[in-house]
């Protein structure tokens, strides 16, 4: 979802630039999802359609799926006839299924975004229907046709590319010389990650300032908690179920960042230079291990296996902010991941696609 959000702001820049009128743009998302709420934070027109996974699920569950996939997919019909879109972009997950077999029978151009290093189940159905693929990285286009892949890198939201450290600290109300670990898991938390940081968070508070984004699920459980902290660590602690906007920030004012391994964090860590812990969401396929190992192959990353998070994860964190070369060489590893272009570049890729030229971003 934010991939596709860095580009559609791209793409309404690169118009602005040209002086030409904005593009009609819509945004076509599965019923339920978060994108329902932030989409329409961002002023982009949303449709929603029905969807859901395949793999990995009980059999009852899968047959279910199937059918709201084809539910999606008559919904997709009707919405791109009534659309008619000169180009449909799609970043994976299963509500692309449905949209992008409507777009390909209806002959309208279809360009793939990858976040992965590797393509789920839905790209790997979907590229061959696709006009263009981009991908992050050039490890990830050996998966796709020659003729059609281009090395794009992660599109990342502005935001990103403009947060600033000292502004960060200043907005948590933080102490900007003081070591910073901000710990996420996603916009419904990562239960084992919340649960460890939990058990050793007076440890953690003695080494550093801890900006605490739990997730949803877990928040009332850690409001009890930070309520059983002495003033001094809560003056250290700050705890958040969910940031939006302000996670740029969450992430400028670290020193150091906690995470699971998703697709964001080959894009927002290296926009921001940031060492980072990487513990892969032991369910999520192979997607998340190739992941952090690549961040730890460029040396920007460690990484912690799930099941070794209550015995590691201290000793990490202490070590990594006592040892700041490391550190620093770790930031240098990932700024040069990083491709402040990339929204532009796959921008540019779908103009093209559509046959409007574009500027270069």
């Amino acid at each position: 979802m934010y991939p596709a959000l860095a580009v559609v702001k791209a793409l309404l820049a690169a118009d602005r630039e040209t002086r030409k009128a904005p593009p009609e743009i819509l945004y076509i998302g599965s019923k339920g999802g978060t994108e329902e709420t932030l989409v329409a934070q961002e002023g982009l027109p949303l449709k929603s359609i029905p969807a859901g996974g395949v793999r990995g699920l009980a059999p009852w569950t899968v047959g279910a799926n199937l059918i709201k996939l084809s539910r999606g997919f008559v919904a997709a019909r009707r919405i791109l006839r009534e659309f008619v879109p000169n180009v449909v972009f799609v970043t994976g997950g299963y509500v692309c299924i449905p949209v992008a077999l409507a777009a390909w029978l209806q002959k309208t151009p279809v360009m793939i975004y990858l976040p992965d290093l590797e393509p789920g189940l839905a790209i790997r159905a979907l590229a061959r229907l696709a006009t263009r693929v981009a991908v992050s990285f050039s490890e990830a286009d050996k998966f796709f046709s020659k003729d059609k892949v281009f090395v794009s890198g992660y599109p990342v939201r502005e935001v990103f590319l403009k947060a600033d450290k000292a502004a960060a600290c200043e907005f948590f109300q933080l102490n900007l010389h003081a070591p910073t670990l901000t710990v996420f898991g996603g916009s419904r938390g990562a239960r084992s990650i919340n649960r460890t940081v939990s058990g050793v968070l007076e440890s953690l508070l003695d080494a550093c300032q801890v900006i605490h984004i739990s997730g949803r699920l877990d928040a009332a459980e850690m409001r009890m908690r930070q309520k059983d902290l002495s003033p001094a660590h809560k003056e250290r602690y700050r705890l958040y179920p969910y940031l939006h906007q302000e996670m740029a920030l969450a992430l400028a004012a670290a020193d150091l960042v906690l995470a699971r391994a998703g697709a964001s964090t080959l894009g927002e860590f290296p926009a921001l230079g940031l060492p980072s812990i990487l513990v892969p969401y032991p369910y999520a396929g192979a997607h998340q291990e190739i992941n952090a190992d690549f961040l730890v192959r460029h040396g920007a990353a460690i990484k912690i296996s799930d099941g070794e998070l209550d015995e590691k994860l201290l000793p990490a964190v202490r070590s990594l902010l006592g040892k700041e070369k490391r550190l620093i060489q770790m930031s240098k590893s990932a700024q040069e991941l990083a491709r402040p272009d990339a929204a532009a570049r796959i921008a540019q890729e779908i103009c093209k696609l559509a046959g409007v030229q574009a500027t270069e971003g």
